[in-house]
């Protein structure tokens, strides 16, 4: 660096610190132009360079005076004069960029106290070594007290920084051991809610950083909502403005968090909007919300129960190879626990199961601690097998074939701590003879068996140590609701026709339904006898009644027939990054999708487009007479999933004709917001015979001005289509 430019350099480090002296002493005072705003927000942008910048120099001056004269050293000299006051120019940039940032809202408290500070100190003292090194009593004492002060500045600052862009503690969380928590202590809010909003939502919403005056730290600040109003409305997650923005398309500028932030998951999604349509309490443990409550469901999953996860066991891990081989279709095999080599054991599918299933497992009876056959046709045989799983806490046999003398054949297993028998044919004489070989039992569940109240009432008295989970009684004063009806088949695509299934989990329940879209009438729907057939795409409303009980809420099933497949599927315009499923194959596989979009691959049977029309080509090697085209799609208005604007049905009778438009189809706009749903649109035209059929489903261009992302394109998503 000549001469002249050292001077200007020079000239400009002075005027910074002049020009940071002035904006320190008035900074009450002083308000930020917008177009200075724009320079404040660069720096994250150019900090990086004067950081590094200013650890290479540190190093250099810790060993200046240790180093021999010779020519390279007088030159490298002159180039670390240059970079030095080069450094601190930059730096002194950045310190008046991160004033200027300050001043925005949302950015207070110690945190930028302190970085601030420690900021301005950083760069006087670097400055200020500039013209010290020069001198006479500048020496190797003086320069490392320098550059040890110049290290603590430097970490302090970018500590501080850290915590201001990241949250508290955000440095040295890898070296915090959390707390374990077991699915029995878990609270809803404090440790499913909150730590979603920790990590994904504090960095910008905390009390040193209040982003659009929102602070998600406190229940207080949650409550109070920012300055774009109240963050949620409790039960109604569909009109919540916290659902709302993290919903939004990722470009949307409202989108939350903001884009290149780390982003929310399905899952994350999902427990805040349960949350929030569960009223938002703070307070509700996750054991204290009902069995089938999704919520609680999901907090069967982040959480190890105290029986599950809280034992450090002494045996040895089963092989991974020897796991993925006994994992099948009928049986699933997992660890309870992160790094354990406890295994938990389902197994299902009443058609497929058999003795063997169980003998199977004999290669990880060491392992298996925790085992469900429930709903399975086990028999007193079967329990013989189950006894060589040494290991076992938990077993559930609800509602199998199994009887209380055939209990007794488990006394050998000495750990186990819980046992389910709800549904079974149990008896008290022979179950009060079984249980005194449990040596370790806490718990046992005996809903709906002959038990009187009276026999749990001795149980308890004779088994003091055991909880006797007993069920519900009826004495016609405290009448449970029912659970809904639910459906056998494994599919609801068929070809021509297919029986529907449906059944109940408990005895003597009646199951009303309606095939034509109408609601439930206790009295006068149709009671369900197990002999109707579905010929045609059906919505199917069923709802369980039995005396005694409150009936159930509805459940709702879709049945889709699709009698002809294509021959080959062309997709002509190209699909979205993301919702790609399995190409052209996905519409015709038969596989559902559900609400998870973005799901992996493998599990993910969306495709989608939102920039250009969804164009398939569709090829029959023998004609085939068409007239109903239907598209299952998923409409989540929140997220900016729309139906189509319109769908058109194109043709060629011929495979050297023309396309001809068969039929035009504009689907309506929907006009407010609406809870989010999967269904078909029924594209119905004259009978046609087809050689080959392009079928077009334009997504909506501007979505409607009542929704926070209006005018922009919507998203289009389509699972599987049918034909008929």
């Amino acid at each position: 660096m000549n001469k002249k430019w050292r001077g200007i350099v020079e000239q400009f480090v002075l005027i910074s610190a002049v020009f940071l002296v002035f904006l320190l002493a008035f900074e009450d005072q002083i308000v930020v132009p917008v177009w200075l705003q724009s320079f404040g927000r660069l720096h994250p942008l150019v900090l990086h360079f004067p950081i590094v910048l200013l650890i290479l120099l540190m190093a250099w001056e810790f060993f200046r005076f240790t180093r021999e004269a010779s020519p390279w050293i007088d030159t490298a000299e002159q180039w670390v004069s240059d970079a030095w006051i080069s450094g601190a120019a930059l730096t002194g940039l950045t310190t008046i960029f991160g004033l200027f940032l300050s001043k925005e809202s949302g950015y207070s408290g110690d945190t930028l106290f302190w970085h601030k500070w420690a900021a301005v100190t950083l760069f006087i003292v670097f400055s200020g070594t500039y013209w010290l090194r020069n001198l006479s009593f500048y020496q190797k004492l003086n320069s490392r007290l320098l550059i040890g002060f110049m290290s603590i500045l430097l970490i302090s600052t970018g500590h501080f920084g850290s915590e201001l862009t990241h949250g508290d503690g955000f440095v040295l969380e890898p070296f915090q051991q959390r707390k374990q928590i077991y699915l029995e202590d878990a609270i809803v809010f404090d440790h499913m809610v909150k730590p979603i909003f920790e990590k994904k939502c504090m960095s910008c919403h905390n009390p040193e950083k209040k982003k659009g005056d929102l602070d998600l730290s406190s229940k207080e600040g949650i409550l109070k909502g920012g300055k774009s109003g109240k963050l949620f409305v409790t039960g109604k997650p569909e009109i919540s403005l916290l659902l709302e923005r993290i919903h939004l398309p990722l470009e949307d500028k409202k989108h939350m968090p903001v884009s290149g932030q780390p982003q929310l998951t399905d899952e994350e999604k999902m427990i805040l909007a349960l949350w929030i349509k569960g009223n938002a309490t703070f307070t509700k443990k996750v054991m204290e919300l009902p069995a089938t409550d999704s919520l609680r469901i999901m907090g069967n999953t982040l959480f190890n129960s105290v029986l599950d996860g809280a034992t450090n066991y002494d045996f040895s891990e089963a092989s991974q190879e020897t796991i993925d081989e006994l994992t099948n279709e009928y049986r699933t095999i997992a660890t309870v626990a992160k790094n354990s080599p406890a295994l938990r054991v389902h197994i299902f599918n009443k058609n497929e199961f058999n003795s063997k299933k169980l003998e199977e497992l004999v290669a990880i009876k060491k392992q298996i601690v925790f085992l469900s056959v429930a709903k399975m046709p086990v028999k007193d045989s079967d329990l013989l097998t189950i006894a060589q799983f040494e290991n076992l806490e938990r077993l559930e046999l609800n509602f199998s074939n199994i009887t209380a003398k055939g209990l007794l054949a488990l006394k050998t297993l000495t750990h186990l701590k819980s046992i389910s028998l709800s549904g079974t044919q149990v008896n008290y004489q022979d179950l009060q003879v079984a249980m005194q070989g449990f040596k370790k039992l806490q718990s046992i569940y005996l809903w709906d068996t002959p038990l009187t109240v009276e026999d749990l009432k001795a149980l308890s008295t004779k088994f003091k140590s055991v909880q006797i989970i007993g069920g519900f009684k009826d004495d016609g004063k405290n009448p449970l609701k029912l659970n809904p009806p639910e459906l056998k088949n494994t599919s609801t695509i068929f070809d021509t026709k297919a029986p529907l299934t449906l059944f109940h989990t408990i005895k003597g329940v009646e199951i009303r339904y309606t095939l034509d879209g109408t609601p439930i009438d206790s009295s006068k729907s149709p009671i369900f006898d197990g002999n109707v057939l579905i010929n045609s795409n059906t919505r199917i409303r069923a709802r369980a009644f039995k005396a005694g009980w409150i009936g159930s809420d509805e459940a709702v099933f879709e049945y889709y027939k699709c009698a002809i497949t294509p021959d080959s599927v062309t997709v002509v315009l190209p699909l979205n990054r993301v919702h790609q499923a399995n190409g052209p194959k996905s519409f015709f596989d038969r596989n559902l999708g559900t609400f998870s979009a973005n799901a992996p691959a493998w599990a993910n049977f969306w495709t989608g487009v939102r920039n250009n029309d969804m164009e398939l080509n569709l090829n029959f090697k023998t004609p085939k007479t068409i007239s109903i085209v239907s598209l299952r799609i998923m409409e989540e208005l929140t997220t900016g999933i729309f139906p189509p604007q319109a769908i058109e049905i194109w043709g060629k009778t011929s495979a050297n004709g023309a396309f001809k438009r068969v039929h035009i189809m504009k689907v309506p706009v929907p006009k407010e917001t609406r809870f989010h749903e999967l269904y078909a649109i029924d594209v119905k035209f004259k009978p046609t015979l087809f050689s080959e059929m392009k079928i077009i489903a334009k997504p909506l261009e501007k979505i409607p001005q009542w929704h926070g992302a209006k005018d922009k394109r919507a998203l289009l998503l389509v699972d599987e289509i049918f034909l008929n």
